[in-house]
């Protein structure tokens, strides 16, 4: 099914990529150039900067992140002019229908090199009558556009900031997120300003506009979303968004011993429009219809147990048959160690390859996985009851909501549910006595309105995730995580910053 849905964006893609490039190609040829040299990234906009007449520093600002995009935009509108293209229309297509365009354009006959679009010469022989700051003007407003309708329907740049969904992600990766694949989301909080997801850089104040909203919409799309797709959502607990701690300080205080209040007191809660709220990556483990639980750390979906497999961060506890080692040679693995109390025994994460690779070892004496005992009662565990002895290891099974799926109002359902029913699908719920009142009338049934999702972390033990705030509705859907376009260490040396191996890395 994985492999269906990448042969389907695929398939969506490469036209797109095809006529843009066969038409880039034939530019080049007009401007004298060998058209080759369009199909070398970075180095295709050199020559366009060059054909241009632009300064060849501009090169460089394409390296700049938040910068290369307005610059990006300049340089293909620069190139286009050379060509005669000078009218606003024309510079939109360039950008946003360049598929379309550029081989349009390449192929026709009539249609001339006629020089360096940024030079005096240039403008004072086509009577260019825009001043400069009239073309930054446009340039910049015109860009913002584009900008905004790409990120809003098309692709958009997001970043790791915390490791729970390593080692499939890793801290400092930037990555590219769709919004075709699972279609793109009608603006939900329409008026707001660009580039700025809910708070103005610097000021600090709302990037929004909440007294317009709009009802949840969505574009058709290319596939459905699949079990195991890395997908972008927005945080759906409550009608609220934590915002002072990174989304991995669940367990970690739970683990020094905090309560369920003391935990609260960490967080600043501030209401926001269901597309403005943080945005969470995570993969979908359980799609709408499955029944999913967990059995000692296993996931476990419509029965069959779904391990990780060449991914997963899990916590275990070595122990090794001598003091004397060197954990350098652990390390290299990739395992993270810290020791504990007890002599020759260590925590080490990893994912289930590393452990494999360690038990290989003649020093090591047994290996045990963190997990918690079945029967425990987490209280920070969905759904909180007390009925349900479940904890972050152990739970279920029960059933992710489905559009068109009915289930009973009562008291076996309703801890799963009635968060759902009420705050998701906006209905008033509420219990007189043995009976449940929907909307003002008795009900002994609810059918769903919407899919749900179950999305868990890679970092089975550092993740905050379904587990903690059940289900995903498919209106906080953002899109599918697509590849990895740059990846920054930011514990390594300078000349050792970026992760080469990451850079264009897809994402599974």
């Amino acid at each position: 099914m994985e492999l269906h849905a990448y042969l389907i964006t695929l398939l969506f893609l490469s036209p797109i990529i095809i006529l843009y490039q066969i038409g880039l190609w034939k530019l080049f040829e007009k401007a004298g150039y060998p058209g080759w040299k369009s199909l070398i990234p970075f180095y295709n906009y050199y020559i366009m900067i060059e054909a241009s007449g632009r300064p060849a520093w501009w090169f460089f600002l394409l390296f700049i992140p938040g910068v290369n995009f307005f610059v990006a935009i300049g340089i293909t509108i620069d190139f286009v002019k050379s060509f005669g293209k000078f009218t606003f229309g024309e510079h939109v297509g360039a950008i946003i229908l360049s598929f379309y365009f550029f081989p349009k354009w390449g192929f026709d006959k009539k249609l001339e090199y006629l020089g360096e679009s940024a030079s005096p010469e240039f403008n004072k022989k086509y009577k260019l009558k825009k001043t400069k700051t009239r073309e930054w003007v446009d340039a910049i407003v015109f860009a913002v556009i584009a900008a905004t309708i790409i990120r809003v329907f098309f692709i958009e740049a997001y970043t790791i900031p915390s490791g729970s969904m390593e080692r499939s992600l890793l801290v400092g990766d930037f990555l590219f997120v769709s919004k075709v694949n699972y279609g793109a989301r009608i603006p939900m909080t329409p008026v707001a300003f660009p580039f700025a997801h809910h708070t103005m850089p610097i000021i600090g104040t709302k990037a929004y506009y909440d007294g317009i909203q709009w009802k949840y919409r969505r574009l058709p799309s290319f596939q459905d979303i699949k079990r195991n797709d890395v997908v972008v959502f927005n945080f759906p607990e409550g009608d609220t968004a934590m915002i002072e701690a990174p989304d991995d300080n669940y367990y970690q205080m739970q683990l020094r011993g905090e309560t369920p209040q003391s935990i609260r007191s960490h967080f600043t809660v501030v209401s926001r429009p269901v597309d403005k709220r943080e945005n969470f990556i995570k993969r979908c483990i359980a799609i709408a219809g499955d029944t999913i639980s967990m059995d000692r750390g296993m996931a476990i979906v419509n029965g069959k147990k779904e391990p990780l497999k060449g991914t997963g961060w899990f916590s275990y506890v070595v122990e090794f048959k001598t003091s004397d080692i060197n954990l350098k040679l652990f390390e290299d693995l990739g395992l993270k160690i810290a020791p504990t109390a007890l002599p020759n025994m260590y925590q080490m994460d990893g994912t289930p390859d590393m452990i494999a690779e360690l038990k290989k070892s003649e020093f090591v004496k047994s290996i045990q996985e963190n997990i918690e005992e079945k029967g425990y009662y987490d209280k920070l565990i969905f759904p909180h009851d007390d009925k349900r002895a479940w904890n972050l290891d152990n739970f279920g099974p029960f059933i992710v909501p489905k559009k068109g799926w009915t289930v009973s109002l009562d008291s076996l359902n309703m801890p799963l549910y009635e968060r759902a029913i009420r705050v998701y699908e906006g209905n008033t719920l509420q219990k007189i006595g043995n009976d449940w009142l929907l909307n003002g009338k008795k009900a002994t049934s609810y059918t769903f309105k919407m899919n749900y999702y179950w999305m868990m972390g890679d970092n089975r033990h550092q993740s905050a995730d379904s587990r903690y705030w059940g289900f995903v509705p498919e209106d906080h859907i953002v899109g599918k995580a697509l590849f990895i376009w740059l990846s920054i260490d930011s514990d390594a040396s300078f000349f050792s910053k970026i992760r080469w191996s990451r850079i264009l890395k897809g994402i599974h």
